[in-house]
């Protein structure tokens, strides 16, 4: 019998299936009814395949976002797409502030309190369904006590109520119980099993109501709490106040920007770009970053991790030379030990946050930093150390600070390193590939050069900037030239009467002869040496600054001879100082 009812059941919903087709087919095709089924699956499969282009479609309005450089934080020129996925996110943030859900959930609590707490908090939720399913268990409970002595007079007297509560017009109460009693053991006793199924109570019994349903209701008080209307009354908390970076996550327009990078690291999955954003607040609590940023855990990093500078774009650039871990006696101090790894982290996410307050969260400002990594004499792959707390690092990194990498560039890279980003480079998304550039050693300097000033590169990458006062400033642009291979190059600088030429010049590199002397303009005038004709190598200088006094006009002849085989690069500015007598 079994088989012949589950029969009928599974075919019923074959022809439904295959009318649904028919029809669809007749409204787009026009096609008679009597089709084969391949050609059927076929125009499914098409149908199927021009809808999942139009989702792919506007899918393309949010993700792809044309040019990621030029991405813009005015929330009125953002397209249609990512308008509405700003304003959902605003939603659901505001919803979330409402219900405080931006706070760290508590400890979990000891198990007596989830014995009390969830039960009540049900009862009040349902409105009484628990309450009578209790007041069942007792009934069933009161039964069994009674039926242990007179098992046949329980058995008559729950079945003739039924009856009695059914034509009950107000009354929907429904109980079946079935009892079996068990055969008798050796001692003589019986077991006997209740159970009750069912059992709801929609309105208040009738007078005429059964011992047992007196007994059941006299139980009601115990079960609704009393101070129910007080907890109703209490008013709802206000909203809560959550800031990140210094920027309420919802006041102005800063805080779009912030929100911005959220959905743009979840490419405007509204949802996802959510999840986000709650974990990194919570994260931040648990961290303790507002405190950390008071914290003093000292300066022996400073030449590993930091600013200078800022590129063509005006972005803040960072500098991480991981070269530096090469000292034994500073990498112990810093990967020794569980502590030390621990103080490290704390240390990089404390530098973090403070250069990140220093960005211009406004619409048109910048809020990205530019980030140079130095792998020159890196301890590789090799420190296990090392390898942990930097991955450690960057997933912090990478889960909380979203979009804050205007561009990740790699200099002195070793072979090896191009290797392996050669082998993770097809799971990395487009967005991230495109912040990315490597170059070798050869190569360094001129890419550094093609995203930031020669000013504000600092020496030790093949810049003119170095610490100290100097008679330059970032404000003083550098010329670039190029010095071909076995040939003299001349730089000329035009100088008034009872004035003071100064001047600074850098080849990159190198490993040319250089000199300068005074040209004057009359034709009578003497040719003076300034500075006598000399081979400058790599480890000499790695800027050479000069000046020249002269109460006549003339010129400064500056000579570079490059005996090479190989073009270089070379710097220079300068500037004429009024001469006071």
């Amino acid at each position: 019998m079994a088989e012949e009812t589950q029969k009928p059941e599974a075919a019923a919903p074959a022809p439904a299936e295959e009318v649904v087709v028919v029809v669809e087919k007749e409204k787009e095709e026009a096609a008679p009814p009597a089709a084969p089924e391949a050609v059927v699956e076929e125009k499914q499969a098409e149908v199927e395949a021009v809808e999942e282009l139009k989702v792919e479609e506007k899918e393309a309005e949010v993700t792809q976002s044309a040019s990621f450089k030029d991405e813009t934080n005015i929330a009125g020129e953002l397209p249609d797409a990512q308008k509405k996925a700003l304003e959902e996110f605003k939603q659901l943030i505001q919803e979330a502030l409402n219900k405080h859900e931006f706070s760290a959930p508590p400890p979990p609590p000891p198990a007596k309190e989830k014995d009390t707490k969830p039960p009540a908090e049900e009862k009040k939720e349902e409105e009484q369904p628990a309450p009578t399913q209790e007041k069942t268990e007792e009934k069933v409970e009161e039964k069994v006590e009674t039926e242990a002595s007179t098992p046949v007079e329980v058995k008559e007297e729950e079945k003739t109520p039924p009856p009695a509560e059914a034509p009950a017009p107000e009354t929907v109460v429904e109980t079946e119980v079935v009892e079996t009693v068990a055969a008798v053991e050796d001692d003589g006793a019986k077991t006997v099993e209740a159970i009750e199924e069912s059992v709801v109570a929609v309105a208040p019994p009738p007078p005429d109501e059964k011992p047992e349903e007196i007994a059941s209701s006299s139980v009601e008080p115990e079960v609704v709490p009393k101070d129910e209307p007080k907890e109703e009354e209490v008013p709802p908390p206000p909203p809560e106040e959550v800031s990140i970076w210094g920027i309420p996550l919802l006041a102005d327009e800063r805080s779009d920007v912030i929100l911005l990078k959220f959905l743009r690291a979840r490419d405007f999955k509204v949802k996802d770009a959510f999840t986000m954003l709650k974990n990194t607040v919570i994260w931040r609590k648990e961290f303790g970053v507002e405190g950390l940023l008071e914290e003093d855990l000292g300066n022996e990093l400073e030449k590993v991790v930091f600013m200078h500078g800022f590129d063509k774009e005006g972005h803040p650039v960072c500098y991480n030379a991981y070269g530096e871990f090469q000292n034994k006696e500073l990498y112990q101090n810093t990967f020794g030990d569980d502590e030390k790894r621990s103080k490290f982290l704390r240390w990089r996410i404390q530098f973090l946050e403070k250069s990140i307050r220093k960005l211009d969260f406004s619409p048109t400002g910048i809020s990205t930093i530019f980030q140079v990594n130095d792998l020159k004499n890196s301890p590789g792959l090799g420190k296990r150390e090392l390898r942990q707390a930097t991955n450690h690092a960057l997933n912090l990194l990478q889960d909380n600070y979203p979009e804050f990498v205007a561009k990740q560039v790699f200099i002195n890279v070793p072979w090896w390193y191009l290797a392996f980003n050669m082998m993770i480079s097809p799971f990395l998304t487009q967005r991230t590939k495109s912040k990315f550039v490597f170059a070798s050693p050869a190569k360094s300097t001129d890419i550094l050069f093609r995203f930031i000033a020669p000013e504000q590169v600092p020496v030790q990458y093949g810049g003119l900037s170095r610490e100290g006062e100097q008679e330059f400033t970032v404000a003083d642009a550098a010329t670039e030239d190029i010095i071909k291979p076995a040939t003299k190059h001349t730089v000329e600088f035009p100088i008034t009467e009872k004035s003071t030429l100064v001047w600074e010049l850098r080849v990159v590199g190198w490993e040319v002869n250089y000199g300068a002397e005074f040209v004057p303009t009359a034709e009578d005038g003497y040719t003076v040496i300034v500075s006598k004709s000399r081979k400058v190598g790599p480890a000499d200088e790695t800027v050479i600054a000069d000046s020249f006094k002269t109460g006549e006009a003339g010129k400064i002849v500056l000579t570079i001879d490059n005996q090479t085989t190989k073009k270089k690069k070379l710097l220079y500015r300068s500037k004429v100082k009024p001469c006071s007598d």
